[in-house]
């Protein structure tokens, strides 16, 4: 069933009614004559139940719902909270999603679901993956979504709603183990299951055929990526997974490889407990209406099918992104990105699935259109002619933007164009910022024009300019703009004519998607939707410390900031230097409790919701539980890094660095540092360094979790330093003076 709480409207309301209770008592006990029969009476209870619906059940503010008759009142509508539970495998992490559907694409179905039944949806991680049905049948959860396999005995137990995912499963094993030729080979081989793992049973009816194979059942809580991880080393020999995970991992992972097909179809759905069939129904209901059921592929009745005959019959539409800051990528376990969030609300709009494919460089970003391994391509293209001569088409525009060539801040501001005369130029040759420097070059003829390899993001570029590596290069405005929100080291010079146009693009001939594509601009384009998460990437506030007066200066009296005390008694509980945090929540929010990010990070120490809610927090914005949430979260992230065996002296920065950009991330960053021969348990000047790299897709590309702007972390823990180390002095010095 769904879990109810009532909101604190409605205690209001509760307290409003007792008053008018007793009030209403008072006045009847002064007026004897008053029939009491005559009046209509209600009781809160009765009331509470005219306003529930079917079976849910209702928690009030204290559990207890007072059996009383009141005065008549007028109707009040009291508000009531729908919570829904859904239980998840802690071990399932979302890795970022290169190819495919993201491995969180349940999540983000059951939210549109939600939304519908105006839910609010509590996610419960479980740790073991073989307590999840438990959990559900003790209700502890109202439904399990975890890449959950229908099998027979699980059918037994559990209602599962219509697939939303059709897989196979595959052997799986390290790139350098010994390859299966067939499936004889397997005699004399290990397969490595995690306990209560569908592929148990798959295992086990190879091993009916294949006698001589072994199978070794490990601990539930083992990942997807710790399994991964023992193959690649040899320390597992072969496993078996759904085919939907191993492509994704694919991906980016290049020590591990998939082997023979170990199974025949399987359905992947939700399970519902078998007494909660009001949940079955809506939940089927609602993926059938969302045309988000998973069935076998025909054969088409088309035999010149177009694009978007293809896409409606398989249900989904395949996005081609570039995984950098403006487009897509992973900060704090949320995927974010402007097309990202674009690519998700054409989908549901069109009741499909979405499949978002990371392009390895920008030529590949349009070449994928035309090889269809993707439908339409999202990146600020800009229509030209070679392009549509490529075979591209373009839709309306969505942005515009305006050229502008980046320098260094130091060098000197121009008057005009001919000042740029001997200048180097650096661009990739197949941009749209190539064709303009190439007509600027007709005007100023000895602007020197030097290609850098496609890998390269137009972020990086301009990150070698404030290195003074490149000279200078040209950007569109709105990339500055992100770029302006980290850095000052960097200035525009001039713009380039006129703003120009960019489009979402598609192969040619593919007409019926590109109407779609353009209806969807014409509805959304500068409306309420665009202009939100077009603001929320692109028009952040400048965070630059200048902009700030730091509290410490403002007076010698020894107070680091408004809340040392409350920073104190939980940096005494948990362990952590008090004047550390105080730098951390000064770098996070600048002692603002009303701080709020562009991703939705609140309070003065930038949690996200989900993350203060799972810790037990109610409002971030009350600076006690703010600080708690942030002392806690940062007591489980050093926990967890624990586990990585980084040295006591620098386990503080390496917690730091994940509180910041996410343990994944930093994990990425140390498994680079050892391929590079640095020190992989020593943050500064070797853990940072592999950080930084991890903003080049040539790192990335092979990263687990993708891009990173490894500047943010580095400048974040070194900030912090300098400003402990600040106050530090600060105290030291009140403190000789006092002595």
């Amino acid at each position: 069933m769904y879990k109810f709480l009532i909101t604190k409207t409605a205690q209001k309301v509760y307290f409003v009614l007792a008053i008018m209770l007793i009030i209403g008592t008072f006045i009847v006990s002064l007026q004897p004559n008053t029939v009491a029969s005559l009046n209509p009476t209600i009781s809160i209870e009765s009331a509470i139940q005219s306003i529930t619906t079917n079976d849910y059940s209702v928690v009030a503010a204290n559990d207890v719902i007072p059996d009383v008759a009141v005065v008549p009142v007028p109707p009040v509508a009291v508000s009531i909270q729908k919570v829904l539970r859904v239980l998840t495998w802690a071990g399932g992490e979302i890795i970022f999603p290169r190819r495919g559907h993201p491995q969180n694409i349940e999540l983000e179905y059951l939210q549109r679901f939600a939304d519908e039944k105006n839910l609010k949806i509590e996610k419960i991680s479980v740790k073991n993956f073989v307590d999840l049905i438990p959990m559900l049948l003790a209700g502890k959860g109202d439904l399990i979504a975890a890449n959950l396999t229908k099998t027979r005995n699980r059918a037994k137990l559990v209602n599962f709603t219509e697939p939303y995912l059709l897989t196979k499963e595959y052997l799986v094993m390290g790139s350098q183990s010994k390859s299966l030729n067939s499936a004889k080979d397997l005699n004399g081989r290990e397969i490595v299951i995690q306990k209560g793992k569908s592929y148990e049973s798959t295992a086990l009816g190879l091993q009916k055929v294949y006698p001589k194979l072994k199978i070794r059942l490990v601990d539930s809580a083992i990942s997807h990526e710790a399994l991964y991880d023992k193959l690649a080393s040899g320390e597992y020999d072969i496993t078996i997974q759904d085919k939907n995970l191993i492509k994704s991992a694919s991906a980016y992972r290049d020590d591990i490889k998939m082997s023979l097909q170990a199974s025949v179809t399987r359905h992947l759905g939700w399970g519902v407990a078998p007494s909660n069939k009001k949940l079955l129904k809506e939940l089927n209901q609602f993926l059938k209406e969302q045309n988000l059921v998973a069935k076998m592929k025909r054969k088409s009745k088309y035999r010149n099918r177009t694009q978007w005959q293809k896409i409606q019959e398989s249900r989904t539409v395949r996005f081609v992104l570039r995984n950098n800051l403006s487009s897509y990528y992973i900060w704090r376990g949320e995927l974010l990105g402007f097309h990202y969030e674009l690519a998700k609300r054409f989908a549901k709009e069109h009741k499909l699935r979405y499949e978002i494919i990371v392009a390895p460089n920008n030529v590949a970003l349009l070449d994928y259109l035309l090889e269809d391994k993707a439908d339409i391509a999202l990146g600020f293209l800009t229509p030209t002619a070679q392009r549509r001569d490529k075979g591209i088409a373009f839709s309306r525009p969505y942005h515009y933007a305006s050229e502008l060539v980046i320098a260094h801040k130091s060098r000197p501001e121009i008057s005009s164009a001919a000042d740029l005369d001997y200048s180097n130029i650096y661009i990739r040759p197949s941009s749209s910022y190539w064709e303009s420097a190439v007509e600027l070059k007709k005007t100023v003829k000895n602007i020197n024009l030097i290609g850098v390899p496609e890998s390269q993001e137009t972020e990086s570029i301009i990150d070698k300019v404030g290195e003074k590596e490149y000279e200078m290069t040209i950007a569109d405005s709105h990339i500055v703009d992100i770029e302006m929100t980290f850095r000052d080291d960097i200035q525009s010079l001039m713009a380039l004519g006129a703003p120009k146009s960019q489009s979402w693009a598609v192969a040619s001939g593919n007409n019926t998607l590109l109407a779609k594509s353009n209806a969807f601009i014409k509805k959304h384009y500068k409306g309420l939707f665009y202009n939100v998460i077009y603001n929320k990437y692109f028009k952040n506030q400048k965070r630059l410390d200048t902009h700030y007066k730091d509290y410490v200066r403002q007076n010698n009296s020894g107070v680091l900031s408004p809340y040392d005390d409350i920073v104190k008694k939980y940096a005494i509980k948990y362990d952590f230097d008090w004047r550390l945090l105080v730098s951390q929540m000064h770098q996070e929010s600048r002692f603002n409790p009303n701080a709020k990010s562009m991703a939705g990070a609140k309070g003065l120490f930038q949690l996200m919701p989900r993350t203060a809610k799972e810790l037990g927090i109610r409002n971030v914005h009350v600076p006690e539980q703010g600080i708690k949430a942030g002392v806690l979260y940062m007591n489980w992230v050093r926990e967890r890094m624990r586990k990585d065996e980084v040295k006591d002296n620098q386990l503080i920065w390496f917690t730091l660095a994940s509180y910041n950009a996410g343990a994944g991330h930093v994990r990425d960053a140390m498994r680079l540092a050892k391929q590079k021969g640095w020190h992989d348990d020593v943050w500064f000047g070797h853990v940072e360094k592999a950080m930084l790299l991890l903003s080049q897709s040539k790192y990335s590309a092979k990263a687990r979790y993708g891009y990173v702007r490894g500047q943010e972390p580095v400048h974040y823990i070194r900030g912090i330093k300098r400003r402990f180390e600040t106050y530090d002095n600060i105290l030291r010095k009140k403190l000789f003076v006092n002595n």
